[in-house]
Formats: C-alpha cells, structure tokens, sequence
C-alpha cells in the first residue's frame, strides 16, 4: 500500500468488534486474562497480547503499526515524548563505559541529554561534523555503541551526509540511529538509505495541532541477524537477559530492537504513552501527508521573502535555491521538499528580539511543526543551555530566529513578518 492509505487503513479491520469507522480507544490500564494458563503464555512470550498498558495496548498497537510501515520498518514501538525515544534507544544499545557518536548539529534539548544526563548514567559523547561526517571513522573505538544524528537538523536546518555514515556503521558494525522528526516519513525514511533505527517526536508534525505528547521509534528488519553478526558489541541481545527468564532475544522470532525496550525499558522505567494519546495522533496521521507539502510550500515562499529582506543577512532553508544544502535535499528528500522549518539571521541580538516580538501571526512558542505558524529565539531558549563555544558549534548564534511556518495563507504570513522586520 501507498503511505496515504497505510496511515488510514494499516492495523484495523472494522468489521471486527462492532465495526466502529473511529478507532476505539482502549482507555485502560490492565486486561484480564482468560485464565492462569493464558497469563503465563503471555508473559512467556508463547502467546502475544495485551498484558498491562505500559508494555502494550490495542490503540497504541495500531498507532505502532502504521508509523513502521510509513517508516518502511519491521516494527515500531511508541512512547510518552521524543526525548523517552531517544533516551530509550540509546539506552537499548549503550551501558558504562560505552560512547556514543552524535553529530555537531542537534536539538538542544538532544545535547542536554547525551552531554549531561547519559554521562551520569556513564555513557560518553564524541561529536562528529554532521556535513561531511568526515572524522567520524576516526572517533569509533571498541565501546562505540552508536552513531546519532537528525535528517534534517533543529534548528540550524542542516542536512547530513547520509551515505558516509553508513559507510562507517556498517565497516565496524555499529548501529545507527536518526532523528527524523523534522523531515516525517512523508519526505524522507532513513531505512531506505541504510540506517538501523529512526526515531521521532511525535509531538511535532505527527500531532500537527500540539495537543499530544508522543514518540516512536522504528526498526529495520533484519536486526536478529546484524546482532548475532556483532555479538562483540552487542552481546546483551544474544545472551541471556536474567531479568526476563533467561530470554536470548535474537532466538524470539519478533523484531529485536523494539521487542528488548518493550520487556526491558518500558518494563522498568514506563515512559508509555497514554492510550488517548496514541488516538490523537491516529487521526493526525491520516492527515500528515497532506499538511507537510503545505508546510514545505508555505516555508519555501517565507524563506524567498526573506533571502530578499535587506535586513536579513542570511536564511536557513534546504528547499532554496543557493541554500548549502539544497543539493542533498533534491536527493533526500521527496520532490525536493523541506518540510517548514527556518532559521535566519538579523545584524544584532536586539533587532532579533524586535522581530520576535513584532509578530502578530507567529506565536512564541519553542515546539514545531504546528498548524499554527511560530517564532522564537533558539539561544535563549532552546539552546539556552549551550556555552558560547557550544552554540557557535552547533550553527546557533545571538542573531537567530527559527520559523515553524504552519498552515495559514503565506501572503499573510509574508506581510507579518514583513511588518515585524521593519
């Protein structure tokens, strides 16, 4: 099936239950068994079903299975927000004394989280130069558990050398994990190019309305075999995990990536989201398709008026011509397009918080990928954390502004921020 009709059709069949066209939301926290013998089938993996909603649920079930599908993965496993996405796929594949590659162009929020809370947890950094991964060969060692980066990169708009990192993933045998949040599944899927794990926050495109907190991850077939090939590495998916009976997780016929974080991480720690939640964004994902060729023609119309305001000095924007990275996203990413999101430069820290403040359409909001058009100051908020040394690194400076451009008209987008440059 085309990814329009997966992401309205793929795991549900109305003519079960009473055939309701709504997916029913299974609002509940625990399912009873039809007698002891099932219960224990369940928990030993003979029978699969629903358990206790933090390990499954049928309405998160269906929100799993079309967002593997769009993802072109074997399965996929949701969680409460992006960042317990990317926590727990890290947490899959790395412990004490492990690093993890990350590329020098990430979210905020991203870095916080490898360069502050993993390294209590004793997982090390090394960072890697996301547009040409050119040293990134040279930064793998023995306790190299992962390569980190975005497809499409928050909020300096970047685009990595894809190709390049698979080439070294795959030399040493390393996963690889890709933020696609900004991209979606619509423009762009990492698997197809290679990659191990994608993940996403679920709050941003996939909402599209910021009513729900949600993330995913997505694994690519073919797991079982990479883990026994590099047991070395990985050797807690091919040994015995004495938390759960003995299980050797590469002997279970099931997708390993998604099946360890389910019986182990979300077993233990429970970010899972809730059932309402999932359902949200059911209903989001019928409509993504259609709302990411907006976003991407009403930001590529915004990011022309700017290269063309004489007090701006510089735009972030793949899909414009003369962009550095307008090459990679004619080759990424579908029909050339590159979802709504902007930075763009001002002469002084002031004129940016003029501009901020100026709007009248854009509301000053740190989340993205909203029907709603917005603005904010990404060194005082979401990169507040960084050094100086940290956000030059990162492409952030004093100056920036980043756009979500939403789904209104873009003259009147245009004319707002228009007002607010002058």
């Amino acid at each position: 099936m085309q990814k329009d009709t997966i992401a309205i059709h793929t795991g549900y069949d109305k003519k079960n239950g009473n055939g309701e066209m709504a997916i029913p939301i299974s609002q509940t926290t625990a399912y009873a068994f039809r007698d002891s013998e099932h219960a224990a089938n369940l928990f030993g993996l003979k029978e699969l079903g629903s358990i206790y909603t933090r390990l499954t649920n049928p309405t998160t079930d269906i929100f799993e299975q079309r967002y593997a599908q769009l993802e072109n993965g074997a399965a996929a496993l949701a969680t409460a927000s992006g960042a317990s996405a990317i926590f727990y796929a890290i947490a899959n594949i790395a412990e004490a004394g492990d690093n993890i590659l990350i590329s020098d162009k990430l979210y905020g929020g991203s870095v916080t989280l490898f360069h502050f809370t993993l390294k209590r947890f004793g997982i090390s950094v090394k960072t890697f130069k996301n547009d040409d991964a050119s040293d990134l060969e040279s930064l793998v060692d023995e306790n190299t558990k992962g390569i980190f980066f975005e497809s499409l990169s928050n909020p300096q708009i970047a685009i990595p050398n894809i190709e390049k990192i698979v080439e070294v993933a795959k030399k040493y045998g390393i996963i690889t994990i890709c933020d696609n949040t900004v991209a979606t599944p619509y423009l762009f899927n990492p698997i197809s190019w290679g990659i191990d794990i994608v993940v996403h926050s679920t709050s941003k495109y996939t909402s599209g309305n910021g009513t729900a907190l949600g993330g995913v991850i997505v694994e690519r077939d073919g797991l079982a075999e990479f883990f026994k090939q590099n047991s070395a590495r990985y050797p807690h998916f091919t040994t015995p995990d004495a938390s759960y009976h003995g299980l050797v997780y590469t002997d279970v016929p099931l997708p390993n990536f998604c099946l360890r974080v389910r019986l182990s991480l979300l077993r233990d720690i429970g970010a899972t989201p809730a059932p309402f939640n999932s359902w949200l964004l059911i209903q989001s994902l019928e409509t993504l398709s259609i709302r990411v060729e907006k976003h991407s023609s009403n930001a590529l119309k915004v990011a022309e008026f700017l290269k063309s305001h004489p007090k701006v000095k510089s735009v972030n924007y793949p899909g414009l011509k003369g962009d550095k990275y307008f090459d990679k996203a004619q080759k990424y990413f579908k029909n050339g397009l590159a979802s709504g999101l902007i930075s763009f430069e001002v002469s002084t820290f002031e004129e940016a918080k003029k501009v901020i403040d100026s709007a009248k359409l854009f509301s000053v909001v740190v989340n993205i990928g909203d029907s709603k058009s917005l603005i904010v100051h990404p060194a005082s908020t979401t990169h507040s954390q960084l050094s100086e040394e940290e956000l030059k690194s990162a492409g952030v400076s004093p100056v920036t502004i980043r756009l979500s451009i939403g789904l209104e008209d873009s003259v009147d987008l245009i004319e707002d921020l228009n007002q607010a440059l002058n």
